[in-house]
């Protein structure tokens, strides 16, 4: 080959790799190559430097905020709703598949990562702690009249007497569950009204995140979650369950009117129902000042002892939940550290747990729209789904 034919060669090659470094073909998703004429990943149209055919190649099979395809191990970008890298599940911003897309060579198939297993022995371990859940003679419940699940929405009244024939109130002097009673007058129930804390108020959350972290139940999560390399302190995991449960954000209008704790433990009201309100102290409180008229149940956990689970339909001064799940008898620092813990090892899903031999679901969601920190994510709602699934 002579000189002439190496230098033509030559040409071609370099105007076929121009062409390439031109097109997003097979580059879809790539890091940034400083070599090349325009981009394609997630960031070039920040930068206004994508290729032409950008969007015609990559944004069905590369843009998906939602979606770990194409995403797996990117470096971290606040703008996206949900997260693919290794740090994601540690701050609870993992999108939904990134266990399947991503976790084989990932931080969930480290000694880091939460397993099923594992899950089922912290619960066990959390459930035998809770020495200050109710005993059997401190809670008398009347559950009367139970439906099947496609009359939930009926919104009628089939049980003429309160769901608690009677409550030992000895238990409401717990350290513990007095830090927990004075929070819940702190909200205003109606979304789209916003919460403005008090010096005192704010003083509440802290002394009842004080109060838990003495139990044995906080104590049990906290060193399950330090030992899988979620927390390196407890200071720290005592400042990132203020932040998860206690931070505010909004479901109505642009005003900071709900958090995770409002949502789960004191009830809200939205477009006519009540949303959330899945605990078993609020609800006697509010039955006993006749504000909570209880209409029936359609589930009724396994235990013969405290705490159990039921499902019920209820009227809220005026306003119907149609399937308000709630443990029974539980100590707040309880249902605080499952919710917790199934938040943290499993964002947005359902979280598979053990109690006294039975199984029972979580369920929790992530709000996001808005995060705190690095991106961490908070929560918006948690309830426990039934023990059967």
């Amino acid at each position: 080959m002579g000189t002439r034919d190496l230098l033509f060669l030559t040409l071609i090659c370099r105007l076929a790799w121009a062409g390439t470094m031109e097109s997003c073909a097979h580059r879809c998703g790539e890091r940034l190559n400083k070599a090349a004429d325009c981009q394609c990943n997630h960031q070039c149209e920040r930068h206004k430097d994508c290729c032409e055919d950008y969007e015609k190649l990559c944004t069905n099979l590369y843009l998906a905020p939602n979606s770990c395809h194409g995403r797996c191990h990117e470096t971290f970008d606040k703008h996206h709703p949900c997260h693919c890298n290794s740090k994601c599940q540690r701050f609870g911003n993992c999108c939904e598949d990134y266990e399947s897309l991503c976790a084989h060579d990932g931080f969930s198939r480290s000694s880091d990562a939460i397993t099923k297993e594992e899950l089922l022995t912290i619960s066990e371990k959390i459930y035998k702690a809770d020495i200050n859940k109710a005993r059997k003679e401190d809670i008398i419940l009347n559950s009367q009249n139970r439906i099947s699940p496609s009359e939930t929405n009926d919104q009628v009244d089939r049980c003429p007497e309160p769901l608690y024939s009677y409550v030992n109130e000895e238990l409401f002097s717990k350290p513990t569950y007095a830090a927990f009673i004075n929070l819940l007058n702190n909200y205003h129930r109606v979304t789209g009204q916003g919460e403005h804390f008090s010096p005192q108020q704010l003083g509440e959350q802290d002394t009842f995140l004080q109060e838990i972290m003495k139990t044995a139940v906080m104590k049990e999560l906290y060193d399950f979650l330090h030992q899988k390399n979620r927390y390196s302190s407890e200071q720290e995991f005592v400042s990132d369950l203020k932040n998860m449960w206690f931070g505010l954000y909004s479901r109505g209008s642009d005003e900071r009117d709900s958090s995770g704790f409002e949502h789960v433990f004191s009830g809200e009201v939205k477009k006519g129902k009540v949303a959330g309100f899945h605990n078993w102290i609020r609800f006697y409180l509010q039955e006993k000042k006749g504000l909570v008229d209880y209409y029936s149940h359609n589930y009724d956990g396994p235990w013969d002892s405290y705490p159990d689970v039921l499902g019920m339909q209820f009227n809220w001064d005026g306003f119907y939940k149609e399937v308000g799940s709630a443990f029974i008898g539980s100590s707040p620092e309880f249902e605080f550290a499952l919710y917790s813990l199934c938040f943290i090892s499993r964002p947005g899903r359902v979280c598979h747990l053990s109690l006294g031999g039975y199984p029972v679901a979580i369920q929790t969601y992530t709000w996001d729209k808005i995060t705190y920190g690095n991106g961490k994510k908070y929560i918006a709602t948690a309830y426990v789904v039934s023990s059967t699934n």
